[in-house]
């Protein structure tokens, strides 16, 4: 059967990953960049996809019908923009032809050995169909790493990761692999809604929000019509992005990105 399961299991061992920290602008000429993907967490162990929180991701048999035996760390996507798309295809226990659509963009082999290309190479035998390398680019200077960065928020992207390419893999968060981003994210729980008004009567207006530390805010923007007409429901937690904070601690700015799942490509 075309689209058979890898394991009829929930759970797997929830794998130590590489973590990102955030750019404060630190000195990374000679480091390498590449585009942050908004997409599914990845982790191969040689027999299965693991989520970031040790679920099995139940992909069809022929999508990793030639992946290697050696483990690799990566993003599930398909484009900018398509996160909710991609949550839905891939949190499905039973595989559709949706998989069709998504690839798995790999930016680590953390058992081979040398630094993150000479890693990477290992991996270019097993690159088809399902399986792509995602592309690190050389930072010349700190005006080249700004351009593209531009260039891919303009896009629609969400941000970039910079790497120190000579530095051997660590499965914790460190400080040689950065996030960068225009604006920061974070996630908060959802404490409640405010009815919308004009265009969105009968729809949701704001939902209510609440950061770790108890802070209470509001966001009002970045809901698509389907949301505004289903919103999140009270007590799940949501990612947003926010440019800073206020001097009472609330973000600035706020604007909504998706519901928050354990298969969350956030990292």
């Amino acid at each position: 059967m075309l689209l058979c399961l890898v394991s009829l299991s929930l759970w797997a061992e929830k794998p130590k990953l590489l973590l990102l920290k955030v750019y404060k602008d630190q000195n990374i000429t000679g480091w390498v960049m590449s585009e942050k993907f908004d997409g599914i967490r990845a982790y191969w162990d040689g027999k299965n996809l693991i989520s970031r929180g040790g679920k099995i991701i139940h992909a069809p048999k022929w999508f990793i019908k030639n992946y290697p035996p050696f483990e690799i760390d990566g993003e599930l996507w398909t484009k900018r923009g398509d996160f909710e798309n991609i949550s839905s295809v891939v949190r499905d226990k039973i595989p559709g032809k949706e998989w069709e659509e998504i690839k798995h963009y790999i930016f680590e082999v953390p058992n081979a050995q040398g630094g993150l290309l000479e890693r990477l190479k290992k991996l270019k035998p097993y690159t088809g169909k399902t399986i792509r390398i995602l592309k690190q680019i050389p930072i010349k200077d700190s005006t080249h790493f700004k351009l593209w960065l531009k260039e891919i928020e303009e896009q629609g992207g969400e941000g970039l990761v910079v790497r120190d390419p000579k530095d051997p893999y660590i499965n914790k968060r460190t400080s040689k692999a950065l996030k960068v981003k225009t604006f920061h994210d974070a996630e908060c729980e959802v404490t409640g809604y405010t009815q919308g008004k004009g265009k969105y009567t009968g729809l949701l207006g704001d939902i209510r929000c609440q950061l770790e530390n108890g802070i209470k805010f509001k966001i009002g923007t970045g809901f698509s019509d389907e949301l505004r007409k289903n919103p999140p429901i009270i007590g799940s937690e949501v990612t947003f992005k926010y440019q800073n904070f206020t001097k009472y601690g609330k973000p600035r700015f706020p604007v909504f990105l998706r519901v928050r799942a354990d298969m969350n490509g956030s990292k």
